[in-house]
């Protein structure tokens, strides 16, 4: 028998990045998949990627998680399907990069609401769901919620809002017994750190490989992660 065999996991963010690679990985150890993001064609890709695996039931939902309608739209479509959730992977998030005080007021709203205000209003809703089952919730933070930068204020505010939650909420899971925890990712390749990076490059007038050379060298690592690295 595997490890989650019969576990219900919904994955925030799951079409891509480190949310699909954590898919595919409970999805291996026997658990069925809830993706939910805004790409419908994304995460129909996914879908059969994970399916590819011989992996178990697999479903998604295309939403807009940066407004409460669409977030209990995607856990009430989880629960229709499967009956209950189990684990809460929430790794939805796409703050955008910018220099202060230039970086728009959209942006900053913006970076909140998909990875905060939807992180809080998932788990709000699941939240029943996973006392039942005694379940467990996963925040993807990120490192940047410890260590600021200039060129990345906006999404460092942004994961330690999140990381601030995670730890209450874990207080509120000791009475409900959900096990709440969160993960911060180091520097990882995805399509957002690639965002970052090409934008540093193009502020700081130098190539791509020269940004990140020397991000890799400030982390003091041999290379960056891989979002295959978080799953695990």
């Amino acid at each position: 028998m595997k490890r989650f065999e019969g576990k219900t996991v919904f994955v925030s963010g799951g079409s891509k990045g480190i949310g699909l690679a954590c898919a595919k990985r409970m999805a291996s150890e026997g658990s069925n998949v809830f993706l939910v993001a805004s790409n419908p064609e994304r995460l129909t890709a996914a879908q059969e990627s994970i399916r590819a695996l011989d992996a178990t039931e697999i479903d998604f939902h295309a939403t807009d998680l940066r407004t409460e309608d669409g977030c209990n739209a995607a856990v009430a479509a989880c629960l229709d399907r499967f009956g209950g959730c189990d684990i809460f992977i929430h790794s939805a998030g796409a703050t955008k990069g910018g220099i202060f005080p230039d970086q728009p007021d959209e942006e900053v709203l913006d970076g909140f609401a998909l990875k905060f205000h939807a992180g809080v209003r998932l788990a709000r809703a699941l939240w029943p769901s996973l006392k039942q089952s005694h379940g467990t919730v996963v925040n993807i933070v990120g490192g940047f919620a410890r260590t600021p930068a200039a060129d990345f204020m906006v999404g460092g505010a942004v994961n330690a809002a999140l990381a601030n939650f995670t730890k209450a909420l874990a207080e509120k899971g000791l009475q409900d017994d959900v096990n709440v925890t969160w993960v911060h990712p180091g520097l990882t390749t995805t399509e957002r750190l690639d965002t970052i990076f090409a934008d540093r490059a193009q502020q700081q007038d130098k190539s791509l490989e020269q940004i990140q050379q020397e991000a890799v060298e400030a982390e003091g690592i041999r290379r960056l992660g891989r979002p295959e690295d978080v799953s695990e």
